[in-house]
């Protein structure tokens, strides 16, 4: 099983534990809510959701029989994410399955109450969603992709592959809050010799724009960190990269870095 699917596999069973328990009390078909921050069309998204079904399944827990599965797609779009959260909300699920950190977010602004299990969140502690990893509290819990200190490593891959870059973008979702990517990044930073700055990336026009700007000058590179619209754009971010000439660190689907 791949690294994407063996975590979208368990967030699938944290979200079936917190139904088992209950399992046995009533034959009340049970809701559960899934925000993803992919488009509905996006590749990636299918395989997360069908090892989702499994988790369930081997559970005893099967879509149309004793659960309802209400999916919402916000395609990486800031106020999609914020309609459709309260809607799911709204539906008074069990259990809300949440992407990634920009799902999150609103969806613990519309709820406070409602089970919220995370799949794909860098720093839960740090975005405020959680209390601490050994006792989460509240009604928030999940599995975080790796610890966000390794962000450092991909400046430090960056200058390993274009040993000319003494400049580094960093294309970062600015509205979400709290996370330590981009101080990681600029702690191994003096002693590369590079200088870091962060670019938003909450639009397609303002990745273009700002990728733009940042290469007029010499000994660029681009780091691309954690964030559903860099992860919704990644092929626009791709293409402005070549055609700015500028080395490329950028985060893939299976949480791995990838050079370009």
């Amino acid at each position: 099983m791949r690294r994407r699917d063996f975590i979208s596999f368990f967030g699938g069973a944290a979200a079936a534990w917190s139904l088992a328990a209950r399992a046995q009390q009533s034959d009340r078909v049970r809701r559960i809510g899934v925000l993803m921050a992919y488009a509905e069309d996006n590749p990636d998204g299918k395989p997360r959701l069908a090892a989702f079904a499994k988790g369930l399944q081997e559970l005893g827990w099967i879509d149309g029989r004793n659960i309802r599965i209400e999916y919402r797609w916000s395609a990486g779009d800031a106020e999609r994410t914020r309609k459709y959260a309260a809607e799911l909300v709204a539906l008074s699920p069990d259990v809300i399955l949440a992407g990634n950190t920009s799902t999150v977010g609103p969806l613990q602004q519309a709820t406070h109450t409602v089970p919220i299990v995370f799949a794909g969140v860098v720093d839960p502690v740090g975005a405020g969603f959680v209390n601490s990893l050994a006792r989460p509290g509240g009604n928030i819990t999940g599995f975080t992709q790796f610890e966000y200190g390794m962000s450092g490593k991909w400046l430090e891959l960056l200058k390993e592959v274009a040993p000319g870059v003494a400049r580094a973008a960093v294309l970062r979702d600015v509205t979400i809050a709290g996370t330590g990517e981009f101080a990681a990044i600029q702690a191994v930073a003096p002693p590369l010799g590079v200088e870091v700055s962060p670019l938003g990336s909450r639009d397609a026009g303002e990745i273009e724009r700002g990728i733009a700007d940042f290469a007029r000058s010499p000994n660029g590179g681009l780091v691309v960190a954690t964030g559903a619209t860099a992860v919704g754009h990644r092929e626009l971010i791709t293409k402005l990269a070549a055609r700015h000439r500028l080395p490329a660190i950028t985060r893939t689907a299976s949480s791995s870095p990838s050079a370009a």
